[in-house]
């Protein structure tokens, strides 16, 4: 536990020095950012396609980000419709809306770890040829698995924060939230994003957490304008497939009118999120298969050139019981995760949620 500890404050350290770091230099336009990730993003896409692993890592992740989220809406069902709807009244029931947010948290932290492992897996493969050996799936997993522990908390906050940023930027009804204060949210999370990118490669290239730390915010110096182009890139085009997918929803609903008038009877909150993982699912194909390999691989290739610069030797993990152990935890994860949810009356937390 204190190394998890020592890793979530390096962690936190990183975000909180990102931002003070970057937020003085001129960013990039939108505009200039898009092109030029299409433009750099044709050597990372050739890269993914000769390498056929990177397509398996691909749709892996795909599959895990859409399992995850149909676990997570299908907790949202056992929550009486009476607590959303008391939930921004002073009769909100406190104890439901602290078990629907340990219910968020684990299901992040499920979808974490074969998340943090398998975009681990993309990066190493592009490492893995960096320094003129054969990629396989063997020999990322190689690199990878010694790195469990980081790489599961590491996506585990980062996919939280992720997450807290979306649901903020969602349309909601009474949000008292100043304009001022979402943009200094969201100014800061897009630092953290940018000096992150040289977290994973870091730690890839046999660097430990706090010199993998100090590696992203060097980077972040030296390089800012090819990662914030980089990072600017892949957020206009995940906004736009964002938009996407709440304009495919609204056309769902008015093709299939049966599907609106369910949404009003039974279960509305269950009912809105399930049919929204749809086209959800739609746009997060082409994301996931396409966008989110470029980024990962370009940010590789970035941190690559630039240790070569400094002349920083490249040591690949070495194996590591580490990896057995993070395997264990996840998996004692999943089994809480799943009485909890199968013996929810036995342990009394249907009683709670009916408040």
């Amino acid at each position: 536990m204190p190394e998890l500890k020592s890793l979530k404050k390096n962690l936190t350290l990183l975000k909180q020095n990102a931002y003070q770091s970057s937020k003085n230099k001129a960013k990039p336009s939108r505009l200039e950012s898009v092109g030029n990730f299409f433009a750099d993003g044709g050597r990372s896409l050739r890269f993914i396609f000769s390498e056929k692993e990177n397509i398996l890592f691909a749709l892996l992740q795909l599959a895990v980000i859409g399992l995850g989220y149909y676990v997570w809406v299908e907790g949202l069902a056992v929550v009486p419709e009476e607590v959303w709807e008391k939930s921004d009244s002073s009769d909100s029931n406190d104890a439901a809306a602290f078990i629907i947010l340990v219910w968020s948290f684990f299901c992040v932290g499920l979808v974490a770890y074969p998340l943090g492992l398998l975009t681990a897996c993309m990066g190493a493969s592009y490492i893995l040829r960096f320094c003129g050996r054969p990629s396989t799936i063997a020999e990322c997993l190689k690199i990878v698995l010694p790195k469990s522990w980081t790489l599961w908390i590491f996506s585990w906050l980062d996919g939280w924060w992720t997450m807290e940023r979306i649901l903020e930027r969602l349309p909601k009804k009474n949000d008292r939230m100043p304009l001022s204060v979402k943009l200094a949210n969201e100014a800061v999370y897009q630092a953290w994003k940018i000096s992150s990118m040289g977290f994973l490669p870091a730690l890839l290239c046999g660097r430990c957490v706090v010199d993998a730390a100090k590696d992203s915010l060097a980077l972040l110096k030296e390089r800012f304008s090819a990662m914030a182009k980089l990072r600017i890139g892949y957020s206009v085009i995940c906004w736009f497939f964002g938009i996407a997918a709440y304009v495919g929803f609204f056309v769902m609903i008015f093709v299939f009118p049966f599907l609106a008038s369910g949404m009003e009877t039974g279960h509305k909150v269950y009912n809105f999120y399930f049919l929204a993982g749809f086209p959800m699912l739609v746009v997060l194909t082409f994301i996931m298969l396409i966008f989110r390999p470029i980024y990962i691989i370009s940010s590789c290739h970035i941190y690559a050139y630039y240790i070569r610069e400094q002349g920083i030797s490249i040591s690949l993990p070495q194996t590591s019981s580490k990896g057995l152990s993070a395997l264990v935890a996840f998996l004692v994860l999943a089994v809480i995760t799943a009485v909890a949810f199968l013996y929810r009356d036995q342990l009394g937390i249907t009683a709670l949620l009916e408040g």
